[in-house]
């Protein structure tokens, strides 16, 4: 099969690192061609920002930088490049203005994505980026061309028929193909095979932000699944460790336990089981009562009450919160006010695994950071460039996984062009 040649830089993917990949590269004045999978772009973008387009976090830049965890060395080259104050102006070159949230999240005026996609497609488009749909990347053939399998017509200017092969080569590539999750919308990690075969060290994609599984009796999940579960302070308890607290939110699910507290600390909750099999995770059902203040509370006397009763009165513990003392403790709760009170405090649910990868918010694992350069580049295959949540990293919600795939993609897409334009002959 012969192979087409582009003009410039090929990007695959069109989510947002991919966009802001040819976006830079065509800034640089390299042709770029774009091609994804689906038939229009940004999908998962758009998902994303159906409750409110979280684009980054206004938190200092160094505690922004720690959300990485062990990537945040990498991650911080790409952010000094390219920082939350960045990503905010570069939407206001777009005509979408944003504000700082209670919580420090950072979000568009109007709270939407389709705007935003809308404008930044048509800017790409103007400049002169050329859109491939329905192109889904199948590795690389012998040659190192790129090969893709031509799912149907689109909009762009290369015309084969459904269903067959296409192969082309760029000077440069982009790679932006996403993660595991959401596979509905293009992110399904069908990538891994073939980098894998072309020699690529690439790890086992992971579910990150993701719930946990509990094995819920069917009593609690026929009354409470859905139940918010707020406000709620979550720790994993670690021997040998005190308690790390976080307050936030919660949802008791039919299967498990999620929400956006869970998601903060699904990374090492995952871990936890990987290396132990199973996790606890302690839930203080009364964050703004002490340890001293509940007992003195549940020691007062409850006369002809129920112990269920008592707490509802004196403590304020009912609905999914006393079903949760129930589920866990038994049907008999302890009469005892201190052992009762501590049990408000830090109560162990047993968490025995991550909800599976294609109901997670995102992905861990991917391209080993150690592969690439610190242009991205992969060390065994030069010219081709990695970004956004194809690498091995990840983050809590917030902004952060938004803010690193646009700063990744934007120095991929610049080096792929610098690299264009150092090792190729074309015009």
């Amino acid at each position: 099969m012969s192979s087409i040649s582009l003009p410039g830089v090929a990007v695959i993917g069109g989510g947002p690192a991919g966009l802001m990949a040819a976006e830079a590269a065509i800034a640089a004045g390299v042709p770029v061609d774009l091609f994804d999978s689906r038939g229009s772009v940004g999908r998962k973008f758009l998902i994303a920002g159906k409750g409110g387009l979280n684009l980054t976090h206004g938190e200092p830049f160094p505690a922004l930088v720690r959300r990485f965890r062990e990537a945040a060395p990498t991650v911080e080259t790409w952010l000094r490049d390219f920082d939350a104050d960045a990503l905010r102006s570069w939407a206001r070159g777009l005509g979408v203005e944003t504000f700082v949230g209670s919580s420090g999240r950072v979000f568009p005026l109007d709270l939407k994505a389709a705007p935003l996609l809308r404008g930044w497609v048509r800017r790409l488009r103007d400049q002169g980026v050329r859109f491939h749909l329905r192109r889904r990347w199948l590795g690389f053939a012998a040659d190192g061309a790129l090969r893709f399998a031509d799912l149907g017509a689109d909009t762009s200017d290369a015309g084969h028929n459904a269903g067959h092969e296409a192969s082309y080569r760029a000077a440069a590539t982009v790679l932006a193909l996403g993660g595991g999750s959401w596979p509905q919308l293009g992110s399904d990690g069908r990538w891994v095979a073939p980098l894998r075969e072309a020699g690529i060290d690439v790890g086992d994609l992971l579910p990150a932000n993701c719930g946990f599984d509990v094995a819920w009796s069917p009593w609690f999940v026929q009354r409470f699944a859905g139940a918010p579960l707020k406000p709620v302070r979550i720790a994993l308890a670690v021997d040998g460790q005190a308690p790390d607290w976080l307050q936030g939110e919660c949802v008791c699910s039919t299967d498990g336990i999620e929400g956006s507290a869970v998601y903060a600390r699904s990374a090492e909750i995952r871990e936890h089981i990987a290396a132990h099999g199973r996790a606890t995770l302690l839930l203080d059902l009364a964050p703004g009562r002490s340890p001293d203040q509940l007992r003195t509370a549940l020691a007062a006397p409850r006369g002809s009450r129920t112990i269920a009763e008592h707490l509802r009165r004196r403590v304020g513990i009912d609905g999914v919160k006393a079903a949760l003392l129930r589920e866990v403790l038994g049907t008999a709760l302890p009469a005892d006010p201190a052992a009762l009170a501590a049990a408000v405090k830090a109560l162990p649910l047993s968490l025995l695994r991550p909800r599976p990868l294609p109901e997670a918010i995102s992905s861990a694992g991917g391209i080993r950071l150690q592969a690439l350069d610190r242009d991205l580049m992969l060390r065994a295959r030069p010219g081709v460039f990695a970004a956004g949540e194809m690498l091995d990293w990840e983050a809590p919600t917030g902004g952060y996984l938004l803010t690193a795939c646009f700063a990744s993609g934007r120095r991929a897409g610049s080096a792929a062009a610098r690299w264009r334009e150092a090792h190729s002959d074309q015009p």
